[in-house]
C-alpha cells in the first residue's frame, strides 16, 4: 500500500537534463554492481545463474522503482504505462513494485516547491492566500496537489507541475527505454515502440495545464448539460479557477471525497448502480460527447459516500474522438449485441482493427475476440463481473494472436485508448464485485 504523502520522504526533482541523465547513469552503475556481486557469489557456489535472474533481483527492481519515482515526469509515466499495459508479461516482482508508480511519487521539498510557486504566482504568492498546505494531498508523475484556501474562503486544489518535466519528456522516455531494454525488464518479443511514442504524446499533453483546464471545462459542460438529469447527477466534476492557473499550476475546486476503495464497502445494489453509471459515461464519451478521458488509472475516481456520487479527476489525458472512429465503434457495438459476425468484421475493418492484408483466419480470430470482449452486451440481464473470467480469457487469446509474427498490427491510436479505458472499467467492475446490465447501459447507442 502506498504511503501517505505526509509520511513519504521529500526528494528534489532533478530539473536539468544533465541531472536526469546522471540519475539514470548512476542507476545503471548500481545495477551492474549488483549483477557482478550476486553473480560472483553464485559462481563460487558452483552455480551458473542466467543474466536475467541476476538483473531481476529484488534489490535491482527496488532501485529502478525508487529512481523512477524520484525523477517523476516521463520517467515515472513510462513505468506506469509498462506496469498498466503490460503487467501480465512482466516478472511478478517487477509488476508488484512498478505498481507503486501508479499510486504516488515522492513529494518535492518545501524549498523547491516555493521556488516553483514564486515563478508561477509571483514572489509574494502566499500573501494572496489565507492558507496553503505545503504537504501535498497527492503526488504523482506530472505534479503534486496541494490544498489552498483563498482570502474569500474558497477551498481549492492546486496541481503544481514538477520543474523540468516538460522540457525533458522526449529524452527521459528514450533514456529510460534504453535502460529497460538493456536490463531485460521486458521480453525481447514485446514491441514497446508504440508504447514509447504514446508515452511522449501523452506526457506532452498532460504537461500542458492550459490544455487540461480547457478539457476539464469542456468535459464538465458535456456532463452537466446532459439531457438526462438523473445520469448527470451521479458525477461531481471540479471547476477550473483560471486566476490561479498557469502553464505549470492548475487550480480547481477541492472536493472532499474518499478513495475509490471506499465504494467496496457500499451495499451490492449501490455498487451495481455506481458501476452502471461509469459504463454509461463511457458510452456517452465515445458516441455523445466525442470526448474520452482516456487514462484508466483508478486514482482518477473518488467516491462521495454521503451522496453516493463519483468524483472525476485528472483530465490531462482527455482526447477528442473522431467521428469515423465513433461511427465504427457504434457499428461494432450493434453487431456485438446482435451477434452478427459479418457486421462486426465490417466494423473492425472500418475502425482499422484489421485490414485486407490479414488472412481470413486472422480476421475471424479478431472477430471472435471482439465477440467475446462484448459478451456482456448479449447477456439477458445483469452481467456478473465479480465472478467472470472474461479478463484472463481475453488476455490469453490476445497474447496468442499478437505472438503471430505475421499478424503484428498497430490499430489507430484512438482505438488503443478506447480499449485501454474499457479494460480499466472491466477491471474496476470486477474489483467492486458488481453485476451490470450492459445491454441496458448501451441501449441508447444500439439503434441504427
Amino acid at each position: 500500500m502506498a504511503k501517505n504523502t505526509d509520511e513519504r520522504k521529500a526528494r528534489a526533482v532533478p530539473s536539468s537534463r544533465i541531472g536526469r541523465v546522471g540519475r539514470l547513469g548512476a542507476l545503471a552503475g548500481k545495477i551492474a554492481g549488483n549483477v557482478v556481486t550476486n553473480g560472483a557469489s553464485q559462481w563460487i557456489k558452483g552455480e551458473r545463474p542466467a543474466l536475467s535472474a541476476l538483473l531481476l533481483t529484488p534489490k535491482n527492481i527496488t532501485n529502478i522503482a525508487d529512481q523512477l519515482a524520484t525523477m517523476r515526469g516521463a520517467a515515472m509515466k513510462l513505468g506506469q504505462l509498462i506496469s498498466m499495459d503490460t503487467g501480465d508479461f512482466l516478472p511478478p516482482e517487477l509488476a508488484t513494485i512498478l505498481a507503486r508508480l501508479r499510486e504516488d511519487a515522492d513529494p518535492m521539498p518545501k524549498a523547491q516547491l516555493d521556488t516553483t510557486l514564486k515563478a508561477q504566482w509571483g514572489e509574494s504568492w502566499h500573501d494572496d492566500l489565507l492558507y496553503f498546505s505545503y504537504a501535498p494531498v497527492a503526488a504523482a508523475s506530472i505534479g503534486q496537489v496541494h490544498k489552498v484556501i483563498t482570502m474569500d474562503g474558497k477551498m481549492l486544489a492546486a496541481k503544481v507541475q514538477y520543474p523540468g518535466v516538460r522540457k525533458s519528456i522526449s529524452s527521459d522516455v528514450d533514456n529510460v527505454a534504453t535502460l529497460i531494454k538493456l536490463t531485460g525488464l521486458v521480453p525481447s518479443s514485446l514491441d514497446i515502440g508504440p508504447l514509447l511514442e504514446e508515452a511522449k504524446i501523452q506526457l506532452h499533453q498532460e504537461a500542458d495545464y492550459h490544455r487540461e483546464a480547457s478539457m476539464l471545462s469542456r468535459y464538465k459542460d458535456a456532463v452537466t448539460q446532459h439531457n438526462d438529469a438523473e445520469f448527470a447527477s451521479q458525477f461531481v466534476i471540479p471547476s477550473v479557477h483560471p486566476q490561479l492557473t498557469t502553464d505549470s499550476v492548475l487550480t480547481m475546486d477541492f472536493i472532499e471525497a474518499s478513495p475509490l476503495d471506499a465504494a467496496m464497502n457500499a451495499p451490492q445494489e449501490t455498487r451495481n448502480t455506481l458501476m452502471t453509471s461509469l459504463f454509461q459515461l463511457f458510452f456517452n464519451e465515445i458516441f455523445g460527447f466525442k470526448l474520452l478521458q482516456s487514462d484508466p488509472n483508478l486514482a482518477n475516481y473518488r467516491y462521495k459516500e454521503d451522496t453516493q456520487q463519483w468524483v472525476l479527476l485528472d483530465f490531462g489525458a482527455t482526447r477528442e474522438v473522431p467521428d469515423d472512429i465513433a461511427l465504427g465503434y457504434q457499428a461494432l457495438l450493434q453487431s456485438a449485441a446482435s451477434g452478427n459476425k459479418q457486421d462486426m468484421q465490417h466494423a473492425a475493418l472500418q475502425i482499422g482493427l484489421i485490414n485486407q492484408e490479414h488472412s481470413d483466419a486472422q480476421q475471424e480470430l479478431v472477430v471472435a475476440l471482439g465477440m467475446e470482449a462484448c459478451e456482456a452486451i448479449r447477456e439477458d440481464g445483469p452481467y456478473d463481473f465479480g465472478n467472470s473470467d472474461l479478463l484472463p480469457r481475453l488476455h490469453d487469446k490476445g497474447v496468442a494472436l499478437t505472438m503471430q509474427h505475421d499478424f503484428w498490427h498497430t490499430p489507430p491510436v484512438d482505438a488503443l485508448f478506447i480499449h485501454r479505458k474499457l479494460g480499466g472499467l472491466y477491471m474496476l467492475a470486477k474489483r467492486l464485485d458488481t453485476q451490470v446490465n450492459m445491454r441496458a447501459a448501451a441501449e441508447p447507442w444500439l439503434k441504427p
